[in-house]
């Protein structure tokens, strides 16, 4: 249960979170030259991966609202719309649509909503270990968190930071799994190129058999040939004749 204090900070927080969205609301129609700036800011390229923060809108919104918000956002920043800024007004186009894309696909706006999620988790956790550390030492347990303005800039460092370990982290995977589909890809390469070499060498022993099989007829044939010649040598042909006999000189 919360003790009066920690009901105070609450109060004090949903207070502060309540003119946050009002201030986003009046921000939200900047004109264009406005928004292509703030698109283009310096720190834009982490401000933006926060998909949220790009379209000016509440984490817990509508997906109708997304979808208007973008189309409203989008038309004022279009390149076709700002000729004096092309470069610029491209650039802030192409962080809304993406801002879209991603909160159209439910598994990334899920994984987006779980950084906000973990950001205020590991904030309040540092806040409890910096309590119990001054209550431990004996001192009074406040500490500058309690104040809801330091609160939300901190929080919103957090989520900031978040992002930016989300999108290294996907990054990471898409590289493994694109070097993954290149192993794979690299492994069949050389699976088809031994399967190659293996029917070639099929096909070339087959259409040789023929001649392998000649050969081996020929050389038959002149073994044959021979042994009779060998045998036809050594037996002479008609009847058979006693030797001479030659008289014994004494």
């Amino acid at each position: 249960m919360a003790t009066g204090g920690e009901a105070k900070n609450e109060d004090a927080l949903k207070d502060f979170f309540t003119e946050v969205k009002e201030i986003e609301k009046r921000d939200s129609v900047l004109t264009n030259d406005q928004q292509i700036a703030r698109l283009n800011r310096p720190g834009s390229t982490y401000f933006n991966l926060n998909p949220f923060e790009v379209l000016q809108i509440d984490k817990d919104v509508e997906q109708s609202v997304i979808k208007k918000t973008y189309r409203k956002l989008s038309i004022l920043v279009h390149p076709d719309k700002n000729p004096d800024c092309i470069e610029d007004a491209q650039k802030a186009f192409e962080a809304v649509k993406k801002a879209y894309e991603t909160l159209l696909d439910e598994e990334q706006k899920k994984a987006c909503l779980e950084v906000y999620v973990e950001a205020e988790g590991s904030l309040k956790q540092e806040i409890q270990k910096k309590k119990k550390k001054l209550k431990k030492e004996g001192k009074d347990d406040s500490v500058p968190e309690d104040d809801p303005k330091v609160f939300e800039e901190l929080y919103h460092k957090k989520v900031m930071t978040l992002f930016a370990d989300f999108q290294q982290r996907r990054k990471e995977k898409a590289m493994m799994e694109m070097n993954e589909r290149k192993r794979q890809r690299e492994k069949e390469i050389k699976e088809e190129e031994e399967k190659k070499a293996k029917d070639k060498y099929e096909k070339d022993w087959e259409e040789s058999r023929t001649v392998r099989v000649d050969s081996w007829r020929d050389w038959q044939t002149g073994a044959k040939k021979k042994k009779k010649k060998d045998k036809d040598k050594g037996i002479p042909k008609g009847p058979l004749r006693p030797p001479k006999l030659v008289p014994e000189k004494r």
